[in-house]
């Protein structure tokens, strides 16, 4: 029998891109209970179908430059070997994660929130003690957001942020439309996690107050929420200062109204901030 620590991962946040996925790896990362690998988002199982934006081979070789520790280079080694084989094999995925040893860790790829039901299945019969957590933010925000990304990245031309068909063309973009409906993510999800080992957080309690999020976090995924991430304050944010796409008040109903059912799905399925939402945008 394996030992403990081979087991594969022991959690896996899913989303929502712009969802504060960034925050939660940094907070994890220098939490004295987990071990985070040194790439952020794996994106194994979604490898075969993602936008090549920024191609594996460039993250990983960025990942190499960064490593912390033997550790650290042991994941990279296993995680270079898996990527060249064409296949899904879930025994060399679990054992990207043996330099963890006893400690917890787990795959933060926010890519994971459009996998199919099929995978979604087999990666839970492969790791039925898999704990799954969805950090849903305002689907208006959240595609806003995701089009500054774009446009930063130079994924998407600058458009003209005034104009409403320009933006609803950006916002039916099948990688921007996926990732903005939470309610759909959650229950595909749900239907495959059991309740106990499924959370949803919001990213309005990261803006709200991030100390009573993160210790939330921390406890459903097994850590001591009383210790510290080192000097890592539970406000930090290394994204606060990126440039964003300026949206006007008119702008923003226009959005609203774009996904109007969906934040009333929010509302009825999410509950806790997501009841806001739809008074946000007087709905």
């Amino acid at each position: 029998m394996r030992n403990a620590w081979l087991m594969g991962p022991d959690f896996c946040c899913v989303g929502a891109q712009k969802g504060g996925t960034g925050w939660l790896y940094d907070q994890l990362r220098f939490h004295p209970d987990f071990w985070m690998p040194p790439v952020k988002e794996i994106h194994y199982f979604d490898r075969l179908w993602r936008s090549p934006r920024i191609p594996a081979e460039k993250r990983r070789r960025g990942a190499r430059k960064n490593a912390r520790d033997q550790r650290d280079e042991v994941f990279l080694d296993e995680m270079e070997k898996l990527f060249a084989r064409p296949d899904i094999d879930f025994q060399g995925y679990a054992q990207l994660f043996a330099p963890k040893k006893a400690l917890l860790s787990g795959d933060i790829t926010p890519g994971y929130s459009a996998l199919p039901e099929e995978i979604i299945e087999r990666l839970l019969w492969h790791f039925p003690g898999l704990k799954v957590l969805f950090l849903a933010r305002d689907p208006v925000e959240r595609a806003w957001s995701h089009l500054s990304m774009w446009v930063r990245h130079g994924r998407i031309e600058p458009f003209d942020v005034n104009d409403a068909d320009q933006v609803t063309r950006h916002l039916l973009q099948p990688g921007v439309l996926v990732r903005s409906h939470p309610s759909k993510i959650v229950a595909r999800w749900r239907r495959s996690v059991p309740a106990e080992s499924f959370r949803v957080y919001f990213f309005d309690d990261l803006k709200r107050d991030p100390s009573p999020l993160r210790s939330s976090i921390i406890q459903f995924l097994g850590g001591d929420p009383g210790k510290s991430s080192g000097d890592l304050a539970a406000d930090h944010n290394i994204k606060a200062q990126q440039e964003r796409l300026d949206l006007s008040d008119k702008m923003r109903a226009h959005i609203a109204r774009f996904f109007e059912q969906e934040l009333k799905a929010c509302a009825r399925e999410l509950g806790g901030p997501a009841a806001e939402w739809t008074a946000r945008y007087g709905f």
